[in-house]
């Protein structure tokens, strides 16, 4: 992950002329942001984040626009992608190899918490998943264990997927506002992103170690 954020501000230095950008760019957009759905794998907010910063400095006023757009589309048609992968799994007595792969990146613990959520929650659930770095799994597999249809989940899915292109759009259009080149926006978005990542990783792994400190001192 490392290796390929490195790259992206690379890349960034040695930019082409705006209308190459807008060519290549958009494409390349859509389809990082629809893989890092199908494959969550890919830091698709740092990307995001980064198109923004390139926007943010460009002669158009419509780049930022087009920037949201696409990928917020991109993240839908990844996301109703995924789902509808996994429901075949879910109706399958032998399930499926993207089921499986979705399980396997679920502990029980954060599966039923998600569970619990959407119950009391549905729809914002759904949004609020795609804004807590790596809570979008854990609510889409409690979405098909409980066999949400894809047309539900789709509806709930379209205004996360707003709102997430929003958020992101925003840090980059942060990091494009505190310094004069490109790059150093780039640099600056994608270290806030990958902090925001990190964050609720570091916080579960803090609540799981003072659940297994012993609550007193054992006596002879």
């Amino acid at each position: 992950m490392i290796g390929g954020l490195t790259g992206m501000v690379m890349a960034v230095r040695e930019l082409p002329p705006e209308s190459t950008q807008q060519a290549v760019g958009y494409p390349s957009l859509f389809l990082l942001v629809a893989l890092g759905a199908l494959v969550p794998v890919v830091p698709t907010g740092a990307i995001v984040s980064s198109a923004a910063v390139v926007a943010f400095h460009q002669s158009s006023p419509l780049s930022l626009l087009y920037v949201f757009l696409v990928a917020a589309s991109a993240a839908f048609l990844g996301d109703t992608a995924l789902y509808w992968l996994g429901q075949r799994g879910v109706r399958s007595r032998n399930g499926s190899r993207w089921l499986a792969a979705l399980r396997s990146r679920v502990t029980p613990d954060r599966l039923a918490h998600a569970q619990e959520r959407l119950d009391t929650h549905q729809v914002s659930v759904l949004v609020l998943s795609r804004l807590v770095p790596a809570g979008r799994i854990p609510v889409m597999l409690a979405c098909l264990l409980a066999e949400m249809p894809l047309r539900s989940f789709a509806r709930g899915d379209a205004a996360a997927c707003l709102a997430w292109a929003a958020t992101y759009q925003l840090i980059g259009i942060l990091g494009g506002s505190l310094f004069p080149e490109p790059w150093q926006g780039v640099v600056a978005a994608v270290g806030l992103t990958v902090l925001i990542s990190a964050v609720p990783a570091l916080w579960r792994r803090v609540r799981g170690t003072q659940r297994e400190a012993p609550s007193g001192h054992e006596h002879p």
